[in-house]
């Protein structure tokens, strides 16, 4: 599977406010660069707290991008799965629309009722991991679904996660023109973080979008 780690944060390096607020820092041209990473992905990934702070749906809207995925024989839109190790994500999200098949990745540590009541509401819950959500052991499950490009949209817990675990390939950022500032401000990749071999990256390109630059990497052992 190939993992592609995409997000938009802000100059100084946050992905939004200590209040976990949505915060807009990309403008059309990134919107719709995102929109062709989504289009070009089997499935999408965010962490439950994307899911209870945002709500996104995680769809593809050019509709011109809809219609060249059903012309290769692809559904509308890629899946949706969601990183929610005690199945916390609302039944009335918009990734539980029906638009797009959800999967919820869950640990044993989720209570049994909201796994199937998850089901009951259309998602696949997937469980792996005994306390916390297992990423190599629930993509491999995802790998055999057939999903071979995998874009994770974060948040930062689930991007130093991927990156703990050795399972980003290519890293895509959007660098806005604003400073949000706050030591409790949610970055790129947050968790423990890393003391030691840090996972090293090669940049691969940079364009100007907005008022903003995209820079996006490979990971140098990928």
């Amino acid at each position: 599977m190939y993992v592609t780690v995409n997000a938009a944060m802000s100059a100084d390096g946050k992905l939004s406010s200590r209040r976990r607020e949505q915060v807009r820092i990309s403008g059309p041209e990134d919107f719709a660069r995102v929109d062709r990473l989504r289009a070009a992905s089997d499935a999408v990934l965010v962490g439950v707290g994307t899911v209870l702070a945002d709500d996104p749906s995680l769809t593809v809207k050019n509709p011109d991008l809809v219609a060249a995925r059903e012309e290769r024989g692809d559904s509308p839109h890629p899946a949706r799965v969601v990183a929610d190790s005690r199945a916390r994500t609302p039944l009335d999200a918009r990734v539980l629309d029906g638009s797009a098949g959800t999967y919820v990745l869950v640990s044993d540590a989720a209570p049994p009722d909201r796994r199937e009541a998850l089901e009951d509401a259309g998602a696949r819950a997937i469980v792996a991991g005994e306390t916390r959500v297992s990423l190599p052991e629930a993509l491999d499950v995802l790998d055999g679904e057939g999903i071979e490009r995998l874009m994770a949209e974060g948040g930062g817990e689930v991007i130093a996660s991927l990156f703990g675990a050795g399972l980003v390939d290519e890293l895509s950022v959007f660098v806005g023109s604003l400073v949000i500032g706050g030591r409790d401000a949610p970055t790129l990749v947050d968790g423990a973080g890393f003391t030691g071999d840090f996972p090293s990256l090669a940049l691969e390109g940079v364009e100007r979008l907005d008022n903003g630059v995209c820079l996006t990497w490979n990971a140098e052992d990928s």
